[in-house]
């Protein structure tokens, strides 16, 4: 171990930002490179025509809609670190984007908006952080408007995340009457002006949180902070750093993303609590990140980033040793060699060629079909990284070209954002009308719109008549492939192969399977799969 690679680690910090719909997700993303000098003007997200748009929404649709329907990765320097930053789509309809996003990180920055508390996407973000005892930070947003008492949000969030909170910061007022917030670390009040174009060091700024000044000037709400300031103290836990890493403590701050007011306090704190890149379980045995051989794992693939060049890229977290522009990499999973050239760090769409990169560091790889959801690249070692989820699909459509001279494009399309894992592409072994499985019905709609504007193909996207999908296995130790053939032949009428050619089980009711379970108890029948490959064979649940 080298001590330069040790310290290329350690000044690494890599995290998502999660919230559930318009709670101020990308807005504070927005902020956050800003503050950190990556940007210069933040964009507004909810943009018209004439304005800017948010850096992490570069999808068409997204600018249209003013939400986000795709994972996005920023890095940016500050403090001496450098951080890797992944906005995610918080629209319930995309979260196997986020899931697998969530996998390649090592915290998560939680947004709660102030008015509307802990909502439900919230709560399904948390539990896949809390499963893999990601280390959180809460920003209550939205201070600047009518909201929620902070003592009743703190107790909801305690309540309802199962996790204990320790105020980093406290609000004076809210609405009209927002005053600032008091920092408890530093003693002092941060004053609040609104006004989109601050950024950092313009603030003012009084010392001492028993400064006669803040009750002269702020009165009644003061009175009130400083209240509410004294019961947390008496009630609430210091903060506990091993807590904090194991998932079971966040520290909270207050602010209002859309003023950059509480976005600095934040930024430090990520430099300050929020771990370096650690060790990431392979099947083969557990990964250091200052290994000095590089391994990475590919937890996103996205398609037509540059529509006018139609490239995918294969984005891939690295999880040890250095990655060097034209080194030979191995892809564990088909044994293939590459020798990427045109490797890129991202600013949202704008993308740099990079020479090196470290462990935490999120890279992209130009991919013509090479590379999948999952795969392992390594120096040569056989290791496979576990953990990257694929879930059952809920909903079905089938999908007709409108032209049928275009079925060529049609398949090219979908092959390309079937792969991306946002949308599940399957071939049923009868018939020639491709499927179409998603989580939610927003991701049809993206389908449809991006098939037309980025692969010039009108479809029609049709109900089908499955609500049912289980990937089969057969792993019995002796005969478990004749079984599973077995099963396949007399149920090939049912049966369809996924983006990866696994066998898939699609049914129109949730009685059949039980009643195949029953009549075929060798087969296993799996509502997660975690990858092709190893993973898959040996590792996946129920």
């Amino acid at each position: 171990m080298s001590a330069e690679l040790a310290e290329q680690v350690r000044q690494r910090r890599t995290f998502a930002i999660i919230s559930h719909p318009d709670a101020g997700k990308t807005t504070l993303t927005e902020k956050l490179l800003l503050f950190s000098g990556a940007i210069q003007i933040a964009g507004s997200v909810k943009a018209r025509k004439a304005t800017r748009h948010a850096t992490s929404d570069w999808m068409e649709i997204e600018k249209q809609r003013g939400i986000s329907v795709a994972s996005s990765v920023m890095q940016m320097e500050y403090r001496g670190c450098t951080i890797n930053l992944l906005d995610t789509p918080g629209h319930q309809d995309f979260s196997e984007d986020t899931y697998r996003v969530l996998t390649a990180v090592d915290a998560a920055l939680m947004v709660i908006d102030a008015a509307n508390g802990v909502e439900p996407q919230t709560r399904r973000l948390l539990q896949v952080c809390r499963a893999r005892n990601t280390p959180i930070l809460t920003f209550v947003n939205k201070m600047d408007r009518e909201v929620q008492e902070p003592l009743a949000l703190m107790d909801e969030i305690e309540r309802e995340l199962g996790m204990t909170v320790v105020p980093f910061t406290w609000p004076v007022g809210m609405a009209k009457f927002f005053g600032g917030v008091l920092d408890l670390r530093k003693d002092q009040m941060r004053v609040f002006s609104p006004g989109e174009d601050r950024v950092a060091g313009t603030e003012e700024i009084v010392d001492g949180l028993a400064n006669p000044v803040l009750n002269a000037r702020f009165g009644d709400v003061y009175e009130q902070a400083a209240g509410e300031i004294e019961l947390v103290r008496e009630a609430a836990p210091a903060f506990d750093e091993a807590e904090f890493l194991a998932g079971r403590q966040t520290p909270m701050f207050f602010g209002s993303a859309v003023n950059n007011f509480g976005v600095q306090e934040v930024l430090d704190a990520l430099v300050d609590l929020a771990p370096p890149p650690g060790p990431r379980p392979a099947i083969q045995r557990t990964v250091e990140p200052d290994e000095g051989k590089f391994t990475g794992v590919v937890f996103k693939i996205q398609a037509n980033m540059d529509p006018a060049h139609r490239d995918r890229i294969a984005f891939l977290r690295v999880a040890s040793g250095k990655f060097s522009r034209g080194m030979n990499l191995k892809v564990v999973r088909s044994g293939k060699t590459l020798r990427p050239n045109t490797v890129v760090t991202f600013m949202s769409q704008k993308r740099e060629l990079l020479d090196e990169a470290f462990a935490g560091d999120i890279i992209g790889i130009p991919n013509h079909g090479v590379l999948q959801l999952g795969d392992t690249l390594t120096e040569g070692e056989a290791l496979q990284f576990t953990g990257l989820p694929f879930f059952a699909p809920e909903l079905f459509r089938s999908v007709e070209v409108a032209d049928p001279l275009k079925t060529k494009q049609l398949r090219a399309g979908l092959t390309q954002l079937g792969e991306e894992g946002a949308i599940q592409v399957f071939r049923p072994m009868a018939g020639s009308v491709l499927l179409l499985g998603a989580v939610g019905q927003l991701q049809f709609e993206v389908v449809a719109h991006r098939l037309e504007h980025e692969y010039g193909v009108k479809a029609r996207i049709m109900p089908a008549r499955y609500n049912v999908a289980r990937w089969v296995t057969c792993e019995e130790a002796d005969g478990g492939e004749k079984e599973l053939k077995r099963f396949i032949d007399a149920n090939s009428h049912r049966l369809a192969l996924d983006a990866v050619d696994a066998p898939t089980l699609l049914l129109e009711y949730a009685g059949e399977l039980r009643a195949i379970q029953e009549n075929w108890p060798k087969i296993k029948f799996h509502a997660l799969r975690e990858h092709a490959g190893l993973v898959f064979q040996q590792r996946m649940g129920d």
